[in-house]
């Protein structure tokens, strides 16, 4: 456990020596608020036309007017972050030669993949707590439920490790850092997409491809329900993920 938890600090560490993290972590911060602006106005804007219809007596539900829709932007900008935040965890390794010395240090291949998954994956979870502020502000101004806020961040932190974990798999089997992030980019558009394609298959296929696709699963996370079987998709599709990372790596030592 000490050994995954030094080379996750290391990974965490590199992106801070380097401007990667501020500037990712900044215009994820640039974008939620932009985001977050966009919404509220939405909501203030329908709070105003309820009450000039003589609906002012009705509470506006802040999670489905504003928390929902606004975590499902965030979803999409994850979509093109994590991508390219990921692409330089082996790609870097490699390019620098460092890859050799880390494949033969006393570290087995589980180590070092869940090292920099977790790495990777508190850099990501730093990004959701800097939309922490926005959320406060809600909750000074307004009532809302924070059940379904938190059920839907858990959503997000999932889809995000998934993410992360496709990531790693692609960085591992290249050099190039813009070559894994676009490669991973359109992996995980298509697992994004494959809830639109079946609307044009057969009732089998159509519900093969609404359980693979990633989105499908992250929709009652921001409703504020916890399904296991959404919960077991995102777990399984990490492990999967990480199980070929390791196979990816094991290839690469013994052609080392």
């Amino acid at each position: 456990m000490r050994n995954i938890a030094t080379i996750a600090h290391k990974e965490l560490r590199s992106y801070f020596v380097s401007p990667i993290a501020y500037v990712v972590v900044g215009f994820f911060a640039i974008l939620f608020g932009y985001f977050f602006v966009a919404n509220l106005s939405v909501m203030v804007r329908f709070s105003m036309q309820a009450g000039m219809f003589g609906m002012g007596g009705q509470s506006i539900n802040i999670n489905e007017f504003m928390i929902r829709p606004l975590l499902s932007n965030t979803a999409i900008v994850l979509l093109f972050f994590l991508p390219f935040l990921t692409a330089r965890a082996y790609a870097e390794e490699k390019k620098s030669g460092t890859i050799e010395l880390l494949l033969t240090s006393p570290l087995s291949d589980l180590e070092i993949i869940l090292g920099k998954f977790l790495g990777v994956l508190a850099l990501f979870a730093l990004m959701l707590v800097v939309t922490g502020a926005h959320m406060g502000i809600l909750f000074w101004y307004g009532e809302p439920e924070l059940g379904p806020m938190l059920s839907g961040y858990l959503g997000l932190l999932l889809m995000g490790a998934s993410f992360i974990s496709v990531g790693l798999l692609v960085s591992s089997a290249t050099r190039n850092q813009v070559v894994a992030g676009v490669i991973t980019f359109a992996l995980l558009l298509l697992f994004w997409v494959l809830s639109w394609m079946a609307d044009s298959v057969g009732p089998t296929s159509q519900a093969v491809l609404s359980y693979l696709s990633i989105l499908e699963h992250f929709d009652d996370f921001s409703k504020g329900v916890i399904d296991t079987k959404h919960v077991t998709y995102y777990v399984s599709f990490i492990a999967l993920g990480l199980f070929l990372t390791a196979k990816a790596v094991d290839t690469e030592r013994w052609r080392g």
